[in-house]
């Protein structure tokens, strides 16, 4: 069955959002969010977009979760050697987008990023089923490989070096922290009339404005 890509669209009719109202941070209301969003939202209401950008400043997208935040930023964990983690080597500049579709709300967030310390990786890490912390030795993200028996000779191989051990952390592998410097929320309203509030830091302080749709 064919579609015309240009009808597809959604009249949104969500709750309103006012700057006026809206907290003097952003984090009380990334919290609200977010706790709605655990509620309500059936798949990953954790996951966001990541885009960094490589050494030639081109863009690169992909998707995400998020494993914690906090006033200090948004921490995801992920692959040092990866090529998000060469490009924030060489950039260290993100920006994350959550998108809730039942609730109909977007947040933006853009900042600095840093490497979490060391052991708070390493608690994280305890904290994943042994299947996951595993798949951190086997798979060397991004790498190119011949096939998927590569991966399949490698699980094995694992297995059976850490059989009956503690897994503990690669150094290759742990978190990383978005530190905010703009979050902006998106509420989604009827006639495209969308309700936008950004938070802007300065010099540690949060300004917040409404913005246009």
């Amino acid at each position: 069955m064919n579609h015309d890509i240009a009808d597809v669209r959604r009249n949104y009719s969500g709750s309103s959002l006012d700057a006026a109202t809206a907290p003097d941070a952003p984090f009380p209301l990334f919290q609200e969010w977010l706790d709605e969003a655990l509620a309500r939202e059936a798949d990953d209401p954790n996951a966001m977009t990541l885009a960094t950008v490589d050494s030639q400043g081109h863009p690169h997208a992909r998707i995400v979760l998020l494993k914690g935040f906090d006033e200090q930023g948004f921490v995801f964990y992920t692959n040092y050697q990866s090529h998000k983690g060469s490009e924030l080597a060489n950039v260290p500049h993100a920006a994350l987008v959550f998108w809730w579709p039942k609730l109909q709300r977007q947040v933006r967030i853009e900042g600095r990023v840093k490497q979490v310390d060391g052991s708070e990786s390493d608690r994280y890490f305890q904290s994943r089923p042994r299947n996951s912390q595993l798949s951190a030795w086997i798979a060397l993200q991004s790498v190119e490989i011949p096939d998927r028996e590569w991966l399949e000779e490698r699980k094995q191989r694992f297995e059976k070096v850490y059989d009956g051990q503690t897994v503990h952390r690669p150094r290759h592998w742990g978190g990383y922290r978005v530190v905010p410097e703009m979050v902006e929320f998106w509420q989604g309203q009827a006639d495209r009339l969308h309700d936008r509030v950004r938070y802007s830091r300065h010099d540690q302080e949060w300004f917040k404005a409404r913005l246009a749709p």
